[in-house]
């Protein structure tokens, strides 16, 4: 029941992050940028965290004043940069639609977040055979990237040439300034993983802590996952400061449809938090899978989702026959990097699960082999206890 459990969160999850930039489609077009994004920001960043933290994790900041400021401050760091990699997401959102920027996003998301950690903590395991593994993962993934990349030039081409003589504006030719700021909003929401790897003595804090009762890694690592997101308030709310000061477009918030906005802007930072809250939920459900199976069960089905709606809200309606065929191979790509990048991040736990036996076993095993436990075999989801 707990699989069955698990899948369903995880799935429900991918819906909403693939879904969270969909509100924005229904956004008044002469609304400037930062009136929409500027409040997500603000909810998804620090008034939800501020809200739910306390709830979820009593003594949230008692678990940060114990962690201390060294603890804090690279997890911070780089969830400041993840904060500019949302930003640049919403940006690429206006540029190129939703199919296009999440298909790209994701795939560096992925490439970045799957050997950055590993290259920083444990570069000798590029060398095994899950790094071996995972490093193919990644390249396919660079190429489904390549592949989406070349599905919106011929996208933008195409609109271009078949735009009808009345319109006043035709679209842009050159699709290249939105699929670069796709690839650098993916490489900087990377910045996430990158941070968690950092977030250690957070989550031991809170797993120590007197005032905490669960046993539960997800429920622990809660701590660091807000401290991630409030740095990524700094970094995204101040670019949107600046824009509301720079085009001078404060006032826009006392229209009607500046309203609209901003309670279309409060549900999109509810189904973005609730992603990265229901995945965490749903991998810890799937125990030894959630590393793997539950990885490349919600990175897959947020492609999906976040493609599926590019589609269906018309991005390709007029993008022709040869583009449109380029993304669904690039979508294609991606899931069976996906797929690849969860087969080698599974190759680690059976490592560990042996590392473990052989340490407890001589501290635990009776001396008469009569009352030995029973050995099972390596992979089989058994956890040795001290």
């Amino acid at each position: 029941m707990d699989l069955v459990v698990g899948f369903a969160i995880l799935l429900f999850g991918a819906m909403c992050g693939g879904s969270f930039g969909l509100p924005s489609k229904f956004v008044s077009k002469d609304l400037p940028w930062e009136n929409l994004w500027g409040p997500f920001f603000l909810f998804a960043t620090l008034l939800l965290p501020l809200i739910a933290g306390p709830m979820l994790v009593s003594g949230l900041f008692g678990i940060y004043a114990k962690t201390g400021l060294l603890g804090l401050l690279l997890p911070f760091v780089f969830g400041v940069l993840w904060g500019l990699g949302s930003m640049t997401l919403g940006l690429s959102f206006a540029y190129i639609g939703l199919s296009l920027a999440y298909a790209i996003n994701y795939g560096g998301q992925i490439i970045v977040g799957s050997i950055g950690p590993m290259a920083i903590h444990q570069p000798e395991k590029f060398q095994t055979p899950s790094g071996i593994v995972i490093m193919i993962g990644v390249a396919i993934c660079l190429v489904g990237v390549v592949i989406c990349a070349r599905a919106g030039m011929l996208k933008a081409a195409n609109e271009a040439n078949n735009a009808p003589p009345t319109e006043d504006v035709k679209p842009k030719k050159n699709a290249l300034p939105g699929l670069m700021l796709a690839v650098v909003s993916g490489v900087l929401c990377a910045c996430w993983a990158i941070a968690f790897s950092f977030a250690g003595s957070i989550c031991k804090t809170a797993a120590d802590a007197p005032f905490e009762i669960s046993t539960n890694d997800w429920h622990n690592s809660l701590p660091a996952t807000f401290l991630i997101l409030f740095g990524g308030f700094f970094s995204s709310c101040l670019y949107c400061v600046v824009k509301l000061q720079q085009n001078k477009t404060w006032n826009r918030f006392l229209s009607p449809k500046a309203f609209v906005a901003i309670i279309i802007a409060l549900i999109m930072a509810v189904l973005h938090d609730a992603a990265v809250g229901l995945f965490g939920w749903g991998a810890s459900k799937l125990g030894d899978l959630g590393v793997s199976v539950g990885y490349t069960v919600f990175m897959a089905f947020a492609i999906i989702v976040g493609n599926f709606n590019g589609f269906w809200t018309g991005e390709w309606r007029n993008a022709g026959r040869k583009a449109t065929q380029w993304i669904i191979n690039g979508i294609i790509v991606l899931v069976v990097a996906v797929c690849v990048l969860g087969i080698g991040k599974g190759l680690d736990k059976p490592q560990v699960q042996l590392q473990e036996r052989e340490y407890v076993y001589p501290m635990t095993i009776e001396t008469e082999p009569q009352e030995q436990p029973p050995v099972l075999p390596v992979g089989e989801g058994w956890i040795a206890e001290p």
